[in-house]
């Protein structure tokens, strides 16, 4: 295997043992400021990917760009307000992506600033394919489609009827989401979307930029 092969599957699997735990503990944390202790209990509020990792939905990341850990475990009868603790708890998940991916980028451009041996360019891809990835996995999972975060979130629109006739079918929608994700199908509007977010992220680290031009002047 080539040199650029090897770091780039290293800086994957890096970044990898770095989202998925992030995402999946957010949602264990916010759980459990919000009233239920049952992921906590599982010891899934913790960075250790062993704990949230998941054979399959990993494969599928590598493969396919596009993958999931161990869901945590959430019972929405202990929120004081369950529709609202199931939304927000879900939300968490894909909100710590999109921090990571803002830190990133700005780390990304301090790097390209700093110069001299430290800004080099297996440092700025580092950082490129964190912001990227985890833009990617915060998208995906915002996603309307059970069982994906987004479809928590909509419960605090949906009328729970809906929702739950919903949720009947869940496996069925699942089976359906992977077979068009293994195809592709959803790469043309997931790069889109996350284009989008990568453009605005980009916008609000300009700070750095104008520090930087700061500097110069």
């Amino acid at each position: 295997m080539h040199n650029n092969d090897i770091f780039s599957t290293l800086v994957r699997i890096i970044v990898l043992c770095t989202a998925f735990p992030v995402h999946e503990s957010a949602h264990a944390l916010a759980a459990h400021w919000l009233g239920d202790n049952t992921a906590k209990e599982q010891g899934r509020i913790t960075l250790n990917p062993f704990k949230h990792f998941d054979l399959f939905g990993t494969m599928m990341m590598l493969v396919a760009g596009v993958g999931w850990a161990k869901p945590v475990p959430i019972n929405p009868a202990n929120f004081k307000e369950p529709k609202k603790g199931m939304a927000l708890s879900s939300f968490a998940g894909p909100l710590s992506n999109l921090i990571l991916a803002y830190l990133s980028i700005v780390l990304g451009k301090i790097t390209f600033f700093s110069g001299a041996w430290f800004s080099n360019a297996y440092l700025l891809y580092f950082f490129s394919y964190s912001a990227l990835l985890n833009v990617y996995l915060a998208v995906f999972n915002l996603m309307p489609i059970p069982p994906l975060d987004g479809s928590r979130i909509i419960t605090l629109i949906l009328p729970e009827k809906t929702y739950f006739k919903i949720m009947v079918y869940e496996r069925f929608i699942m089976f359906a989401l992977l077979i068009a994700v293994f195809m592709g199908l959803l790469r043309g509007p997931l790069n889109y979307l996350s284009g989008l977010v990568m453009n605005a992220m980009y916008f609000l680290s300009g700070w750095v930029d104008v520090i930087r031009l700061g500097w110069m002047l």
